[in-house]
């Protein structure tokens, strides 16, 4: 890493246990009328997990110590009861597409983030996938630390252990392969000032509203590596923390699923590299991956258009920054 890579690691990581939730509450409450925490989980058939998620959080977080405000759930098209799982657990539940329907429907999870901007109230949003397992309130105490002791950070990502779930056996530090074999080539070849982002894809992470407003939002996966490609562009390295959360369980997709992951991520790259001045564009990339099965005695190939859309910035949306204005403010 580079030195002043290092010197940030050292300065801007740090534990879930560092951070308990009394300590955060005095620090929430040291302003006089506190800073309103919204938790946000975008869900999509997620009814197996969502429920233990919104209820940890409750029972913990709003019952036993009033640090969390608001835990709203974006049912992202659900086909299964999540939305009625979440609701019975405590979260408030909101279709991802009655949100700034008048903007038309797109797809991904980037899509219902983005609108969960305009569905909460809260100045520090923290965002938590719903298929987590195992899943413990120091996730949220953990990434709200930083934002409530030091007002110069601005986005703090989740770092953790991934295991790869492999029929009974998990196989420790096998997951997230994506990150390994995609995200961190590109990060260090373009981005080295973010090599020491253990999890730059990890879906747990937390932001200032007023950071995240003005953020355009990838709508598919691309959308945490653009989201840290767009923090660093706006407000640098040290607006940027990250917090040791320990082991992190959830459902993991196939290879072939995978592979389009992948490439929604390098195209959101090669935006930012263009977008931020880092390249002469010689024409837009391919968003056509053909990928193959066996089918018999030979191979079947099967293409898909892995083109990922992208929201402006919320607060360049007339709607949102009408009803965000002081005299409308929420």
């Amino acid at each position: 890493m580079l030195p002043e890579v290092a010197t940030w690691f050292r300065r801007r990581t740090s534990a879930a246990a560092d951070w308990p939730p009394e300590r955060l509450l005095d620090a929430k409450l040291a302003g006089g009328d506190g800073t309103a925490v919204s938790v946000v989980l975008p869900a999509r058939d997620e009814e197996a997990t969502v429920g233990a998620i919104v209820s940890a959080v409750r029972a913990d977080l709003m019952e036993r110590c009033p640090l969390v405000d608001e835990i709203v759930v974006i049912d992202s098209r659900s086909r299964d009861r999540t939305a009625d799982v979440a609701a019975a657990a405590g979260a408030t539940v909101v279709a991802q597409d009655d949100v700034l329907p008048g903007l038309g429907r797109m797809s991904g999870k980037g899509e219902a983030l983005w609108k969960s901007l305009a569905a909460t109230s809260g100045d520090l949003i923290v965002f938590v996938d719903a298929d987590l397992r195992e899943f413990t309130s120091a996730y949220v105490t953990g990434l709200l630390g930083p934002l409530l002791a030091d007002p110069s950070v601005g986005y703090v990502k989740g770092c953790y252990d991934r295991p790869l779930l492999t029929g009974d056996r998990p196989a420790e530090g096998g997951g997230g392969r994506v990150t390994e074999l995609v995200a961190r080539p590109l990060l260090n070849l373009h981005w080295p000032r973010l090599a020491g982002i253990v999890q730059p894809l990890g879906g747990e992470y937390a932001g200032r509203r007023a950071l995240l407003e003005r953020l355009p939002f990838v709508t598919g996966y691309g959308v945490e590596l653009g989201l840290l490609l767009d923090v660093l562009h706006d407000a640098g390295l040290d607006a940027i923390a990250q917090v040791d959360l320990g082991r992190r369980v959830h459902a993991h997709q196939s290879t072939e699923a995978l592979g389009a992951m992948s490439g929604q991520i390098m195209l959101t790259a090669w935006s930012r590299l263009e977008r931020h001045g880092r390249m002469v564009p010689l024409g837009a990339p391919a968003t056509a991956l053909t990928q193959f099965r066996r089918a018999g005695s030979g191979h079947t190939a099967r293409t898909g258009d892995i083109a990922v859309g992208e929201r402006p910035p919320m607060i360049e949306v007339p709607s949102y920054a009408a009803a965000r204005a002081p005299s409308g403010r929420r």
